[in-house]
């Protein structure tokens, strides 16, 4: 049995490889096999990532987005943490069977709560009752938490995801994951790198900013390879989706509001979905959405209605959802995905007046999709920065307060992902020194990472 460390690097694609990410690509040339990857359907982070530590399509292991419609509970939830939501047996159960001392550890990869993992450290910020989110992280074992902090400090979670991304928090999981390998030298690391993912999402990767993040994110590959081999630690490299320009937002949940499907309700002057009473509605997820629809009777007209709609490339709906393995109770009666420029959006109000509080805030598991707005501060408010400034102040001192500075204006967003109908550059890539073809498919990313165990 050989040690590994898998490194998910967000957004990572053959495009970038080359003389801005001067360290990974001399790292290759040492005898390291670059393959393109096929990505699953729809290529995003939690579909992805199940998809590598399963072996399995999503029809099998039930991951079919980042989030999805609880038909039982009439509720959309997006980015739960729990892994017995992944149907379908994990890597390191299947190496734990082969290697009676097998051990694993998963930091900050998808689905990382409650595992069979034996460490985990996964982003957990508090929900305190007086309004304040403040940052922290989960671990196993749970004193874990507490000894990384205290020699890294708090995760940054206002680094992680929102208008404050930067390299901070890519360079905490791998410095975290350097104290966890020489405080438990697990079998297995799975490390997850998350900074091309911001700038790559706002601006596009035709952007000349990009240059400096992918410097950004080598000098923490630098560091981390280098750490790992020298404890002859076997590095792989992967990603789990490439992020390309886009240029146009589609808004189907206002569609279907047209159209008498979906239903409002009002809750203090603003509008909210009613799942359970609409006859259709979408769960966006970058590049492709679910839409649910309540009764049979409704999918074929439904379907026509979408059809008309610029920006579509593709329409699922009964067997031609099995086809692309997404015929599972959790996806939506139809499943549309978007064409290479444009990107799908949540949002329902037609308004700006009534839309919800949480739609100007950073709040992932309020809002009934995927929102890439939320890394952008508002342009139209005056004097945001001070805005922001008061805002802390107060909730340094324990008041109440609402980051309300998130822009409505989805077109402000350059860059996304989840539909697979790509070119090879822009397709993640899986960098190894077993062999491996020039091109695989996602759900062998799992026997190659296995293999790596085995004889790498």
């Amino acid at each position: 049995m050989k040690r590994i460390a898998v490194i998910n690097v967000v957004g990572l694609s053959s495009r970038f490889l080359g003389p801005n990410m001067p360290f990974l690509s001399q790292w290759i040339e040492r005898r390291k096999r670059v393959s393109i990857i096929e990505p699953v359907l729809p290529a995003v982070t939690c579909t992805a990532q199940s998809t590598y530590l399963t072996g399995k399509y999503p029809n099998e292991h039930g991951i079919i987005a980042n989030g999805w419609y609880f038909r039982e509970e009439c509720e959309a939830k997006f980015w739960r943490q729990s892994n017995r939501l992944v149907q379908s047996p994990k890597i390191w159960e299947i190496a734990k069977e082969r290697y009676e001392d097998f051990t694993c550890a998963n930091m900050f990869w998808w689905y990382n709560m409650y595992s069979s993992v034996d460490y985990c450290v996964t982003p957990r910020p508090q929900y305190r009752a007086n309004g304040l989110k403040i940052p922290d992280c989960y671990s196993f074992p749970l004193v874990l938490r507490h000894r990384l902090q205290k020699e890294l400090g708090s995760f940054p979670l206002f680094s992680f995801w929102g208008p404050n991304t930067n390299i901070k928090s890519s360079e905490w999981i791998s410095k975290a994951s350097q104290l966890v390998h020489d405080w438990y030298k697990p079998s297995m690391m799975l490390i997850y790198l998350p900074h091309l993912d911001y700038n790559l999402q706002r601006f596009g990767p035709s952007h000349p900013s990009i240059k400096k993040d992918l410097l950004e994110i080598d000098n923490v590959l630098k560091d981390l390879i280098g750490f790992m081999e020298d404890k002859e630690v076997n590095v792989t490299v992967l990603s789990g989706y490439g992020i390309t320009d886009v240029q146009q937002p589609i808004h189907l949940n206002r569609l279907l509001r047209k159209n008498g499907y979906l239903n409002i309700r009002i809750e203090n002057g603003l509008e909210l979905i009613d799942f359970g009473t609409s006859r259709a509605f979408v769960l966006a997820d970058h590049q492709i959405a679910h839409i649910y629809v309540k009764h049979d009777k409704d999918i074929a007209a439904v379907k026509s209605l979408l059809e008309q709609v610029n920006g579509i490339d593709l329409l699922l709906v009964g067997e031609n959802k099995k086809k692309y393995h997404l015929n599972h109770y959790r996806s939506g009666e139809i499943v549309a995905i978007a064409d290479q420029k444009s990107w799908f959006t949540y949002y329902y109000w037609l308004d700006d007046k009534v839309a919800p509080d949480f739609a100007r805030t950073v709040d992932i598991h309020k809002k009934p999709g995927y929102d890439p707005v939320e890394l952008f501060m508002d342009p139209k408010k005056k004097f945001i920065l001070p805005r922001v400034a008061l805002k802390l102040i107060k909730k340094k001192l324990g008041f109440r307060y609402l980051m309300d500075i998130i822009p409505l204006d989805a077109k402000l967003v350059k860059g996304s992902h989840g539909q697979v109908n790509l070119s090879d550059l822009d397709k993640p890539i899986y960098i190894s020194n077993i062999d491996t073809p020039q091109k695989i498919k996602a759900v062998e990313v799992f026997d190659y990472i296995l293999e790596s165990i085995d004889n790498g």
